[in-house]
This record gives C-alpha cells, sequence and structure tokens, in this order.
C-alpha cells in the first residue's frame, strides 16, 4: 500500500490499477473513513471524510497535483512512488 503522504492524522495512499480503465485517482484515510479523489479538478469520487478533513485533502490536492499525476503515471508503469510533502 504505497503511502504518499500523512499529515493531520489523514494518510495518503495511492494504487496500482489493473487494466488501465480507471481515473486516476487517490485514497485518504482518517480514522474509520475513507475517500477516494480525482484530481485536475480535485473532486470527492467516493467515500467521506469529516468536513475538515476533506477540505485539508482537498486543499493539499490542489497543491500537488503534478505530483499526483506523476505518482499515478510511475505506479501503474511498475515504478516505486516518490513521497510528496504534507500540509504544515
Amino acid at each position: 500500500m504505497p503511502e504518499l503522504s500523512r499529515f493531520f492524522g489523514i494518510v495518503i495512499r495511492m494504487y496500482v490499477e489493473g487494466g488501465g480503465h480507471h481515473r486516476p485517482h487517490f485514497h485518504a484515510y482518517y480514522g474509520g473513513d475513507v475517500a477516494v479523489y480525482a484530481w485536475d479538478p480535485v473532486v470527492l469520487v467516493a467515500g467521506s471524510l469529516p468536513r475538515r478533513q476533506q477540505r485539508l485533502v482537498e486543499a493539499w490536492a490542489e497543491l500537488h497535483v503534478p505530483e499526483l499525476t506523476a505518482n499515478w503515471t510511475q505506479l501503474q508503469q511498475g515504478d516505486v512512488r516518490t513521497a510528496i510533502d504534507p500540509l504544515h
């Protein structure tokens, strides 16, 4: 489970998707909650987080669209992911 970032109790992960038909996305975990987000534009695709954590994840993703895209490409090609800076 490749972890990309961790901040304010939120863990961001991205997984290899077989078949190449999935929209690029990442998973955000907070406590027992899980949400899936696409980017460019940043949008909640599935699941949910508490409102505050949702806003933090959306802000983080907006800041890191190029890194998210690069990680998605790397993972789908079997390469190692690159960590992304957390929110401070």
